[in-house]
């Protein structure tokens, strides 16, 4: 069973994508840049706030299928500044607590709308 994930909470897909798939078990949530959803606007400059809000944006998602972080099992965060990556780290940390899913995160020449960071995930439910 595949199913498309859609939420007003996080931002619209900007391209032939779905914001998150379902297929059976696993839920594959696609690469959320820090687009705040009710406004539109990129969070730039700010690896914090950045990486606050793409973590928002996926956990919307991952509600919107009826499951949350603690059914992560695995991150895939993309920098555009690898020297970003311990303020990023930090913010991070506040959302997955007891619950540590693997883990990769890797500077990029580039992103969409040359953003800071970019963040996906897979779950489990």
């Amino acid at each position: 069973m595949l199913k498309p994930i859609s939420t007003s909470k996080a931002p619209a897909a900007v391209g032939p994508y779905s914001q998150g798939m379902q297929a059976g078990s696993f839920i594959y949530v696609s690469g959320q840049l820090p687009i705040n959803p009710s406004n539109g606007e990129l969070i730039k400059e700010d690896i914090k706030l950045a990486t606050k809000q793409s973590l928002e944006n996926a956990k919307a998602i991952l509600e919107e299928a009826g499951a949350s972080l603690n059914d992560v099992v695995k991150v895939t965060v993309f920098l555009a500044d690898m020297r970003q990556f311990a303020d990023m780290n930090s913010v991070y940390a506040e959302y997955f607590t007891d619950h540590k899913p693997a883990r990769a995160a890797f500077e990029v020449a580039n992103l969409p709308l040359y953003a800071d960071v970019e963040i996906e995930m897979i779950a489990y439910k």
